[in-house]
């Protein structure tokens, strides 16, 4: 199976029925699929649709190759994901299949494992990259990568921190083709009906979670392509959300969720700018870029490029989400 850079994923197809094999990245703790048994069941028992678990003949939720890393085997749901999102009907059905995702979750006790520190801890991302730009200094990007840090750090010292906001248990990486929808062609294709790559749940607060997916459905160009945040898709979503959320949203988390995409595309351009200067990243397009590093270059520069892009239609979206743009 294509589309994923973490995991290495292939369809098992038995008479038993259509599974998913994974070969986890050592990024991730294996424990964390105690995290993702605890959050499938209890989605399955507010009747949404998730993939599910197979434990092993022993009962583990994962199994260990020697030298061959951690597996585990998830049951494939039917469906069709898109890199892209299309339309605003695609846009309202996600969100509101976000917004069931939370309700349902709501109030779960469960004491999550293995968890990723410092996720979106901003100023963990920047001294990251702070580090980098000290210890490659003869590196041929670096003067282009200090002039990017200096913008992306004088961008965010403009935003709101929205600190000590509560958390909701989130999935945490709702990038577009995390998103299934029931089928190719039709009303299919604009059901939005599961989402999938569990490894990152976890509490967070609610603007991370919906930044970074407003980050990814509503920049219509594409991740390597020219940076455009689409309005019409951010009202669509944010209006699916809205109507579908059991749990209603506090004050503070709507004045967050203003900023949060702003923040979420600040402080990916800050990892991709590190990232060009280690030479490090999951995947890079070895056809269009002579390396690593300006692959990495350019996502910092569109995520910064896309940044601006939402910081100019922050008074419609205030508008939309009915707070102070000026706060």
């Amino acid at each position: 199976m294509s589309g994923g850079l973490i995991n290495r994923t292939f369809a098992v197809e038995d008479p038993a029925g259509a599974f998913v094999l994974q070969r986890i990245n050592p990024i991730f703790d294996p424990v964390m699929h105690h995290n993702i048994e605890a959050v499938t069941r209890r989605l399955r028992d507010r009747g949404l649709v998730t993939p599910t678990l197979l434990p092993t003949r022993a009962g583990a939720l994962w199994f260990e190759l020697p030298g061959g890393g951690d597996w585990r085997l998830m049951t494939r749901v039917p469906g069709r994901s898109f890199d892209v999102i299309e339309s605003p009907d695609q846009a309202r059905s996600a969100g509101a299949l976000v917004a069931r995702f939370h309700s349902a979750l709501h109030g779960l006790e469960h004491s999550f494992r293995g968890l990723r520190v410092g996720v979106h801890d901003t100023a963990k991302h920047l001294e990251v990259l702070a580090r980098a730009l000290a210890r490659h200094r003869e590196h041929p990007l670096r003067a282009e990568v200090e002039a990017l840090a200096q913008d992306i750090r004088g961008a965010l010292a403009t935003l709101p921190e929205h600190a000590g906001l509560p958390t909701r248990i989130a999935h945490g990486d709702l990038k577009f083709s995390n998103v299934l929808f029931a089928g190719e062609r039709g009303p299919a294709r604009v059901q939005a009906i599961c989402l999938v790559d569990l490894d990152t749940l976890a509490p967070m607060p609610l603007h991370h979670e919906l930044g970074d997916a407003w980050r990814s459905w509503c920049n219509v160009g594409g991740e390597d392509g020219r940076a455009r945040f689409d309005l019409e898709i951010f009202a669509a979503s944010l209006e699916g959300y809205v109507d579908a959320l059991a749990v209603p949203l506090r004050d503070e988390e709507r004045a967050a969720l203003l900023h949060g995409v702003e923040w979420i595309c600040l402080e990916l351009a800050a990892r991709f700018a590190a990232d060009a200067l280690n030479e490090s990243y999951f995947g890079w397009d070895r056809q269009r870029y002579a390396r690593a590093g300006d692959h990495n270059l350019a996502r910092a520069r569109g995520q910064r490029e896309l940044a601006r892009e939402v910081v100019a239609t922050r008074r419609e979206r205030a508008a939309l989400l009915g707070v102070d743009a000026d706060a």
